[in-house]
């Protein structure tokens, strides 16, 4: 099982990375595109996602090939999945209504992960996903000098990753 998960997971990683709309039937009207990186934004003080907004309970899949690294629940995010995707990225999917994937599951692009929901802090919103996309690797030349500017070398904008296929 265990090198069957390696290999899945290798192979993703050579594969070139291929993201989708993470919320089944959603478009970018479904989201500012001006919501990423904008401040000021809560305890956060910086949005480092887009929120793509949906009905409740409909299906969240994943974005591209992947394995996920955790499944759970915590005080902002709500119900929460976390995905190793190409190009060591990090797929955050929160405020689920509920979880499908389990922890170590391949994924494939459009592999459901759970629900459109409004747990975490996103209680008494409308409901939505928060989808950002972490590089594990720091991207320098994205850096800025606005307000948390160091952070955006670690931070893709989403709507750009969707846009391009994941090319960038």
């Amino acid at each position: 099982m265990l090198v069957v998960l390696a290999l899945l997971l290798a192979a993703g990683f050579l594969a070139p990375e291929f993201a989708v709309v993470p919320v089944e039937g959603a478009g970018p009207r479904d989201w500012n595109p001006r919501s990423f990186w904008f401040e000021p934004w809560g305890a956060s003080g910086v949005h480092k996602g887009i929120d793509i907004f949906a009905p409740k309970g409909r299906r969240v899949i994943a974005t591209t090939y992947g394995l996920v690294l955790f499944r759970g629940e915590i005080a902002r995010g709500g119900k929460i999945v976390v995905a190793l995707g190409p190009k060591w990225r990090l797929h955050y999917y929160a405020h689920l209504d509920t979880v499908q994937a389990g922890a170590l599951t391949p994924l494939l692009p459009g592999t459901p992960l759970g629900t459109v929901g409004d747990s975490g802090n996103a209680a008494g919103k409308p409901p939505h996903l928060h989808y950002a996309v972490v590089s594990l690797l720091p991207l320098p030349w994205k850096a800025t000098a606005q307000s948390q500017g160091w952070k955006r070398m670690f931070y893709l904008d989403p709507a750009e990753v969707i846009a391009t296929g994941g090319s960038r």
